[in-house]
């Protein structure tokens, strides 16, 4: 197997980045560089310099200085790990985070880079060969997405992408990585839609699926006896237009005039007080009686302004969201008008012993708890680790003689080969990662069941509920805690 690796992998003998070009408006960095300026300490910023001009030992030894300063910070771990690299040869690995549009989210995806390359490296690498991360700023806007995913496509040290939060900028992504043959897996893309490349699929999600979220969440309004519900949404995204397209009509199942379409809630609109507050007084008056909020990653802030308005009108609606209100955005800004909102989600720490082992082993690498988008981007980073190690594997079975030959395409076609087969599943972090089963009619999938890119949600205990509560330590805290389900808590409470 070693053998094997070093021979594909020289292929592989990690070089200087390539240099984005001019006209785009994105940072691309393995340590050379500084893409998250926030709290950015002079270590770091002496371990990135040193990182450029190649003096690894020293790169490492500010890294880590400024890691035991600042142990919650993706990038300088990142660094550090690709720093202990060096010049050596590495299983490159992207990562595509919107650093520009939401710091907040793009560390909690890399966190789950980050721990996947830690633990890997620390273990002996993939056949002794270690990870090394490339991080990109998409900045959440498909336009530079598709740019950056062109430069990992024309980068052929790269075998992988991992990351493009939206679901707007995965699409735009997806599209290039499928027509070049470069295997990509989003940890919170829910709505990605597969490229028409007839030889397979090289597209791959961890993230739930929005039919399972709106469910669980139509499944608690029915728990609650909800009679009417408005939804906010965001006209921009895609996505968001989805969920409330979707809501309604799972709740129109339930009761036919249990919607209030008639009020238009949308967050492009909501930034405007008298409009939240008319919006507000409308649903009153409609008798609505919960409010579903899902915005996009850029409008957090106006859903909470949506739950302010909420409060300070006195209006005593039942609060729900969709995964995407699951950040620390949502707690710093709204506050005590958010206690009590229930929000879907394919992960939280005290949800099974599972979770649990993966919550410890986060807060003891980065200090403070993580949420769900470190745990699907993690799941992510193993979909390509596992499939990683199996290529081994397969190479017994076709009996491939002359690896020598084995070029970086190659490589990556066989990465996707191993996950889009019919077998490839893993326990991970976020429950049973499996993908969905299709029989594709090509020439080269011969008719057969593959693994098509969406994630399998039949899989046992995929969605859960979190509900804002307080801090028990420190009252006047918020923090997201596990609902149990209401039968599950009535025995509890026996």
């Amino acid at each position: 197997m070693v053998a094997f690796l070093a021979i594909v992998l020289s292929w592989y003998w990690i070089q200087v980045p390539p240099v984005v070009k001019n006209d785009i408006k994105v940072g691309i960095s393995t340590g050379e560089r500084i893409l998250i300026t926030e709290k950015l300490s002079p270590e770091k910023q002496a371990g990135v310099e040193a990182f450029a001009k190649g003096d690894w030992n020293e790169a490492i030894a500010k890294l880590q200085f400024s890691l035991q300063q600042n142990p919650n910070d993706p990038e300088a771990l990142i660094y550090l790990n690709n720093a202990k690299i060096g010049n050596s040869k590495a299983l490159k690995i992207a990562v595509s985070v919107p650093i520009g549009s939401n710091l907040n989210i793009a560390q909690e995806i890399l966190r789950g880079a980050a721990q996947a390359q830690d633990e890997v490296n620390n273990s002996g690498g993939i056949s002794g060969i270690p990870i090394k991360l490339v991080i990109a700023d998409d900045q959440n806007k498909p336009a530079i997405a598709a740019q950056v995913a062109t430069e990992f496509t024309n980068d052929k040290t790269i075998i992988a992408v991992m990351g493009h939060n939206w679901s707007e900028a995965a699409n735009a992504a997806a599209d290039i990585y499928q027509k070049d043959s470069l295997v990509a897996v989003f940890p919170t893309s829910n709505d990605v839609k597969r490229g028409n490349k007839p030889n397979g699929n090289y597209i791959f999600s961890t993230a739930s699926n929005s039919d399972s979220e709106v469910k669980a969440l139509v499944e608690y309004a029915k728990e609650k006896k909800l009679s009417k519900i408005g939804i906010c949404y965001d006209e921009k995204d895609d996505s968001s237009k989805s969920i409330k397209k979707q809501f309604t009509q799972e709740f129109r199942k339930e009761k036919e005039e249990g919607i209030a379409e008639e009020i238009d809630c949308d967050f492009q609109k909501t930034r405007d007080q008298a409009y939240r507050k008319d919006i507000i007084q409308k649903f009153s008056k409609s008798k609505v009686n919960g409010l579903l909020l899902r915005p996009n990653i850029d409008t957090i802030g106006d859903a909470t302004d949506i739950a302010l308005a909420a409060q300070n009108q006195n209006k005593g609606f039942t609060f729900m969201a969709t995964s995407t209100m699951y950040t620390e955005e949502t707690l710093t800004k709204g506050k005590k008008s958010v206690e009590g909102m229930v929000i879907s989600a394919i992960w939280h720490g005290d949800y099974d012993p599972n979770n649990k082992k993966f919550a410890t082993s986060a807060i003891k690498l980065w200090g403070d708890p993580v949420n769900w988008r470190t745990a699907s981007s993690y799941d992510a980073m193993q979909v390509i680790i596992e499939g990683l190690k199996e290529i081994e594997g397969l190479k017994k079975i076709d009996g491939l003689k002359k690896i020598d030959k084995f070029n970086p395409s190659q490589l990556r076609q066989k990465l996707q080969e191993t996950i889009a087969t019919k077998d490839f599943s893993f326990k991970g972090v976020t429950g049973n990662v499996i993908f969905r089963r299709e029989v594709i009619d090509s020439p080269t999938t011969q008719n057969k069941e593959i693994g098509i890119g969406s994630r399998n949600d039949s899989a046992p205990n995929q969605i859960i509920l979190v509900e804002i509560t307080k801090d028990k330590s420190n009252e006047s805290r918020f923090v997201f805690s596990y609902r149990l389900p209401e039968n599950k808590e009535n025995k509890e409470n026996k």
